[in-house]
């Protein structure tokens, strides 16, 4: 994983990948210019927002949650659900990871609702127009586990579902040449435990955190391929119907969001969220171990 120095996190792991990532805590579409294409991108580096995307009379709507998660996102989803009847509802997912802990926190969350997830971009042309769902998105890092978190999962074939290793995150510039205390080891391990159980309590496959964990800091994130997502059972369907029922998912694919490369342990947004005792999965750049508070991926 690769730290991002874009956010300031400390003690958390960060685990780079462009729209969804993997975390570990504690120890783990079409766009209309490029220039709206690099907005979607510093979209997915800053913390993440919550909004619902209406398409009625013939469509329920979905939720679109972009960015990385921070020690805030479970609460700022809470305030989101406030009111909303959104059992049931889906997930759409374009992240590049952030904090394990609070990722396994909102994950929880999204299972109890029985929530369902996919990867993309929503788009709207104009207030008349139907919204839709641009396939080519990110979901790296932790955003993996958050979409591992849905009760029905489908990943368009377009879409780049990425993970690596968790790793200190204030250490991830130089991983290699950094050194580490038995507390530093202390605090991974344990993270990777928390992710593990998460991992089998929403249905995932141990491959999955064989994959992850296979990846260290500096190299380049693992992007799953079709026979991976369905051997780590992130996918469950391969029909958008069954999590997007009257939804246009076939809206020219948008140029890349963000270079192949892993995201980095620590660093945050240009406006980073408080930290907390946990890791954090964040956008592509180099991962490292954070103080002995936590790790992330």
């Amino acid at each position: 994983m690769r730290l991002l120095n874009s956010l300031d996190l400390r003690g958390w792991l960060l685990v780079g990948t462009a729209v969804c990532g993997v975390a570990l805590a504690g120890a783990v579409a079409t766009f209309g210019s490029s220039a709206r294409a690099g907005v979607a991108l510093e979209e997915r580096k800053l913390p993440m927002k919550f909004s619902w995307v209406t398409c009625e009379p013939n469509c329920r709507g979905w939720i679109s949650a972009v960015g990385i998660i921070t020690a805030d996102t479970p609460k700022a989803f809470e305030e989101f659900s406030r009111g909303r009847q959104l059992g049931g509802a889906t997930v759409v997912l374009d992240s590049s990871g952030g904090s394990v802990n609070d990722a396994i926190t909102l994950g929880r969350r999204f299972r109890n609702l029985g929530l369902l997830t996919t990867v993309g971009v929503s788009l709207r042309a104009g207030q008349s127009a139907r919204p839709t769902v641009a396939p080519e998105a990110y979901c790296e890092s932790m955003c993996v586990f958050l979409l591992l978190a849905g009760k029905k999962r489908y990943v368009p074939e377009a879409a780049h579902v990425r993970v690596h290793q968790i790793w200190m995150g204030d250490r991830a510039d130089d991983a290699k040449a950094a050194s580490y205390t038995a507390q530093d080891v202390m605090i991974v391990e344990r993270d990777i435990g928390r992710l593990a159980k998460y991992t089998f309590d929403m249905g995932g496959a141990g491959d999955l955190l064989s994959l992850a964990l296979s990846v260290p800091p500096w190299e380049e994130l693992h992007e799953l391929d079709a026979g991976e997502l369905k051997l780590t059972n992130l996918v469950t369907t391969d029909l958008v119907a069954d999590v997007l029922p009257h939804v246009d998912i076939s809206a020219p694919a948008m140029a890349e969001l963000a270079p192949k490369t892993q995201a980095r342990i620590r660093a945050e947004p240009e406006q980073p969220a408080k930290s907390t005792k946990t890791a954090e999965a964040l956008a592509p750049t180099s991962s490292a171990a954070a103080p002995a508070t936590a790790a992330q991926k």
